[in-house]
């Protein structure tokens, strides 16, 4: 009998570029020594999962008016914060990746998740830990309920067997670099075992309607390793970001078939493992000295959630001739665009001083809205006079000078009365009615303005 031929190619495992034949740099990423060669295809068996009629078809076309909705479309999670990032809960056969740096949480997340669900069956599949070890992490997580189901494997086929006997709602992979599927002769975490373990499991979250979460490293990049292919695949890609030195950890969408992708989860790490953060303003709102300049309060929203956020900035006379301008949390161009307008129409000499910019919380804010608040502080640490932190402020700044509005202006005085601010400050253009509401709302129109009624 002739043996099978294997098809292969050279790919940089740096950025997943594909090559012919094999070279010493990648023309891609411009890295070396990164392009190793990988099997891309080899005839295997088809699973036994898949369900296929007397042609060899796995389905037929249909009209989509004959196509049935199931009565629950989305299943509401014991993570409330998990809930709002995917949309409104968890979409059945839907195929979502999680990425984020190690020792952030991210296993610990999804353990917890497997752990807490009451409703809905679970497996938990690990391919880096024994069984022991789960039970070891599980013992610190609060509400643990017996209905999850725990499995240790690597192997795609062994684990879609036990799918098949145990019909979970929900499997958990942990992660996708560490399985290998015997279809690629190749290593786990190889460019090729990682796109053919995902085509699996994606074609098993279609067939059977079971919502997979699939963990997912990332590279020295702040990239999710793997083919770019990878998070085409999946419907939702999410990434859990924070610092391994701070006990708050945030978790965004990047990519979601099903929901926005501007929300974000605020979590907060204990020793019982990950809780949520009911009151953004205790993250996002330090506790500051109120005789100290160069702060200001912004009422933004991520999302459909409004938050208030405390913006820091600090002026100074440059030292070594060329001023810098550094921005932590917030587009440094911007910035340079700010810093013009007060430069060219307001008359403020900002060109030989150093401008130090920073959003506290590691939030990574983009709403234009929270201009007026960065030119706030920008002015208060330049004039050093302290603005009152029970003020807040929200406004887009145009180039010649003037206050545009805010989008959903009412969500954000509103948050800004619950969390106790006595005034805030608005532009000019927003029609709304200031005398239902509580706290004292202030319009202005441009710059010179603002600062003659603050300064």
């Amino acid at each position: 009998m002739a043996k099978l031929k294997v098809k292969t190619a050279f790919y940089c495992q740096s950025c997943g570029n594909v090559f012919q034949k094999w070279q010493g740099q990648c023309t891609h990423c411009q890295e070396w020594n990164t392009i190793v060669e990988e099997v891309v295809e080899n005839k295997g068996t088809v699973p036994q999962w898949v369900k296929t009629d007397k042609e060899g078809l796995k389905a037929k076309p249909k009209p989509i008016s004959e196509i049935d909705m199931d009565s629950e479309r989305r299943w509401m999670l014991p993570d409330v914060e998990l809930n709002r990032v995917l949309g409104g809960g968890l979409v059945p056969g839907a195929l979502i990746l999680l990425g984020g740096e190690p020792g952030i949480g991210k296993s610990t997340l999804m353990l917890q998740l497997a752990l807490q669900i009451e409703n809905l069956s679970c497996l938990y599949v690990s391919g880096e830990e024994s069984e022991k070890q789960i039970k070891m992490r599980a013992e610190r997580v609060e509400g643990m309920q017996d209905s999850c189901m725990i499995y240790t494997d690597i192997n795609t086929q062994n684990i879609l067997k036990h799918c098949q006997r145990l019909k979970p709602q929900i499997l958990v992979i942990d992660s996708i670099q560490t399985l290998q599927t015997p279809v690629i002769d190749a290593s786990p975490g190889s460019i090729s075992q990682i796109r053919e373990t995902a085509a699996e499991l994606l074609r098993y979250a279609k067939e059977t309607g079971t919502a997979i979460i699939l963990i997912g490293h990332l590279t020295k990049d702040g990239m999710i390793a793997g083919p770019k292919i990878l998070e085409h695949m999946v419907d939702v890609v999410l990434y859990f970001e924070g610092d391994n030195k701070h006990v708050y950890r945030i978790l965004r969408a990047r990519k979601n078939r099903f929901g926005p992708t501007s929300e974000l989860g605020l979590y907060e790490m204990r020793e019982t493992g990950l809780t949520v953060v009911n009151n953004p303003a205790d993250l996002l709102l330090g506790k500051r000295n109120g005789l100290l300049s160069g702060t200001a309060i912004s009422a933004t929203i991520e999302g459909m959630r409004p938050m208030l956020i405390e913006i820091q900035a600090l002026v100074s006379t440059a030292v070594y001739g060329t001023p810098q301008r550094t921005a932590t949390g917030f587009d440094s161009k911007r910035l340079n665009m700010l810093l013009a307008v007060l430069e060219k129409r307001c008359g403020f000499k900002l060109g030989a001083k150093d401008v130090f910019l920073n959003i506290t919380g590691g939030l990574k804010v983009g709403d234009p809205s929270i201009d007026l608040a960065v030119l706030v502080s920008i002015l208060s640490s330049n004039e050093d006079q302290v603005v009152s932190s029970k003020v807040a402020f929200s406004g887009e700044i145009g180039l010649t000078g003037e206050i545009r509005p805010s989008s959903r202006v009412e969500q954000r005085i509103s948050e800004a009365e619950k969390m106790g601010f006595d005034q805030i400050y608005i532009s000019s253009f927003n029609k709304v009615d200031i005398k239902k509401y509580g706290i004292k709302v202030q319009m202005v129109s441009s710059v010179n303005e603002l600062y003659e009624a603050l300064f």
